[in-house]
C-alpha cells in the first residue's frame, strides 16, 4: 500500500516493479512507453497553452504518480494526461478553461493519427461527454492523491548549485534541459529533488568536459549521494537510447480521447470480397463433358452422339446459371446493401446533428430577438417617462410665469386704487375744510351781530 503525505511520495524498485499495470499484465516497455508518451502529450500541450515550465513539469509528477497506484488498462492514457495538465494549471496559479484544453487534445490526436482536422463544437453531446470525462479523471487523480498535489521540481536547486560550484554559464541551460527531460521518467517518484539535480548537474559537467571539485565531494554538500547521482545518469542514458514514443491501446475503456476513431475506422475499412463460385450443376456439367472428351469413340456415330450430348448439357447448364442466382453475387449484394445502409445511417445521424444545431441557432436567434423586443420596449417607456417629466416641468414653468404675470398685473392694480383713493381723500379734505370754514364765518358775523 502506497501512503500519500506531503513531499513523501517516493518508492523503492520493488514497488514500481509490483505496479499495478504489471498485475493486469503490461510488460516493463510497454509500462515505459506510455509514461513517455503520457509525458509528450503534456508537454505538447502545455506549450500549445503557452503555460510555463512550472505547469508542465507538475503535470508531469502527478501523472506518474497517479499510475503508481492505477493501471494502465483501466485509465486511459490520453485523458489522464490532460486532466493532470488542468490540475497542474490550477495549483501553479495558471488556470486554463477545460474547453482550452479539451480543444488543444483534439486537434493533437488528429495530427498524431493523421485524421482530418474537424472542429469540435462547444454545444455538441462529444464535447459535453468529453468534458464530463475531464472533470471525472480529475476526480480520480485527487482522490488518490488524498488531495495533497505538493510537488518539488529540481530546477530551483540546479541554478544554486552551478553558483556555489562557479561553473561557465553554458552549463546552466543543458543542466535545465536535461532536468526537463528527467521528468519523463520515474526519477521524481524515486528520488528527491535535491538528488535529481545533483545527478542533472553531474551529467552537464560530463558532457561539456567541465570539472567539479572531488576532495572533498562536491555533492555531499547538497546532501547527495553518489550511487543516486550514477542511476540518476544511467536512466538518462537509457532515455536517450529510447525511439520516439508512440500509443499502445491497453485501455478497456477506449483508445481515444476524442472519439474520432471509431466513426472513422468504420468508414475506412473496406469489406472483403468474396470471389464468386460457381453452382454445383455447373462442375458437374463441365467435369461430364470433360469424360466425354476424353472417351476415345471408335465410330463416327459415337462422336456425333457424344458431340450433342454436350452441347445439351451445357445448353441446360447455362439456363440453371441464368435461373439460379451464384452465392457469390448474392454476397456481394449483401456487402452492397450493408454499405449502402451504413452510408444512411451516417448520413442520417449527420443530418440529426445539423438539424439540432439549426435549432439551437434558431433558438438562440430568438432569444436575441426577445432581448432586443424588451431592451426597445424599455428605452420607449424611459423616452416616455422623459417626455411626461419634459411635459411636467413644461407645465411648472408656464404656471410659474403665469402666476408672476398675476402678481404683476395685482400689484399695478392695487398701485391705481391707492393714488385714487389718495386723490379722492384729498378732495374731501378740501372740501370739509373749505366748509368747515364757510360755517365758521357765518358764526362770527352772527356774534358779530348780535
Amino acid at each position: 500500500m502506497i501512503y500519500t503525505a506531503i513531499d513523501t511520495f517516493y518508492l523503492t524498485d520493488e514497488q514500481l516493479q509490483n505496479s499495478p499495470s504489471r498485475k493486469d499484465g503490461i510488460d516493463e516497455a510497454t509500462e515505459t512507453t506510455l509514461r513517455i508518451y503520457g509525458c509528450d502529450l503534456i508537454q505538447e500541450s502545455g506549450i500549445l497553452l503557452r503555460l510555463p515550465q512550472a505547469v508542465m513539469a507538475t503535470g508531469q509528477v502527478l501523472f506518474h504518480r497517479f499510475y503508481c497506484k492505477k493501471s494502465f488498462a483501466r485509465f486511459n492514457v490520453k485523458k489522464v494526461a490532460a486532466s493532470c495538465l488542468w490540475l497542474a494549471s490550477k495549483l501553479e496559479e495558471c488556470p486554463k478553461k477545460a474547453r482550452q484544453v479539451i480543444i488543444v487534445f483534439h486537434r493533437m490526436e488528429c495530427r498524431r493519427e493523421n485524421l482530418p482536422i474537424e472542429p469540435l463544437d462547444p454545444y455538441s453531446k462529444k464535447y459535453s461527454d468529453l468534458k464530463m470525462e475531464l472533470s471525472k479523471a480529475e476526480r480520480h487523480i485527487l482522490k488518490e492523491m488524498g488531495f495533497i498535489c505538493h510537488v518539488e521540481h529540481p530546477h530551483k536547486f540546479i541554478s544554486n548549485y552551478l553558483a556555489t560550484l562557479e561553473t561557465p554559464p553554458e552549463l546552466t541551460q543543458e543542466a535545465w534541459n536535461l532536468a526537463n527531460d528527467s521528468l519523463r521518467t520515474t526519477l521524481c517518484v524515486r528520488f528527491k529533488s535535491e538528488v535529481v539535480a545533483c545527478g542533472v548537474v553531474y551529467a552537464a559537467a560530463r558532457r561539456f568536459q567541465v570539472p567539479l571539485p572531488e576532495n572533498p565531494p562536491w555533492w555531499k554538500a547538497f546532501d547527495a549521494e553518489k550511487s543516486g547521482i550514477d542511476e540518476v545518469c544511467r536512466v538518462l542514458a537509457h532515455l536517450y537510447s529510447l525511439p520516439k514514443a508512440k500509443y499502445v491501446p491497453v485501455c478497456k475503456d477506449g483508445d481515444s480521447f476524442t472519439f474520432s476513431n471509431k466513426s472513422w475506422n468504420s468508414q475506412s475499412q473496406p469489406n472483403p470480397k468474396e470471389v464468386p463460385t460457381k453452382s454445383p450443376s455447373a462442375i458437374d456439367n463441365t467435369s461430364n463433358i470433360k469424360a466425354a472428351a476424353e472417351v476415345n469413340p471408335e465410330s463416327g456415330g459415337s462422336k456425333g452422339v457424344l458431340a450433342k450430348l454436350a452441347t445439351d448439357k451445357l445448353k441446360d447448364s447455362k439456363e440453371s446459371d441464368e435461373s439460379v442466382p451464384i452465392e457469390g453475387e448474392a454476397r456481394e449484394d449483401f456487402s452492397m446493401k450493408s454499405k449502402s445502409e451504413r452510408r444512411t445511417e451516417s448520413s442520417g445521424d449527420k443530418s440529426k446533428d445539423r438539424e439540432r444545431d439549426r435549432e439551437r441557432e434558431r433558438d438562440r436567434d430568438r432569444d436575441r430577438d426577445r432581448d432586443r423586443d424588451r431592451m426597445k420596449v424599455r428605452d420607449r417607456d424611459r423616452g416616455r417617462d422623459s417626455d411626461r417629466e419634459r411635459d411636467r416641468e413644461e407645465s411648472e414653468r408656464d404656471r410659474t410665469k403665469d402666476r408672476g404675470y398675476r402678481s404683476k398685473d395685482r400689484a399695478k392694480d392695487s398701485g391705481g386704487h391707492l393714488e385714487k383713493s389718495r386723490h379722492h381723500s384729498s378732495r374731501d379734505r378740501d372740501y370739509h375744510n373749505s366748509a368747515y370754514s364757510s360755517r365758521d364765518k357765518d358764526r362770527h358775523r352772527h356774534h358779530s351781530y348780535a
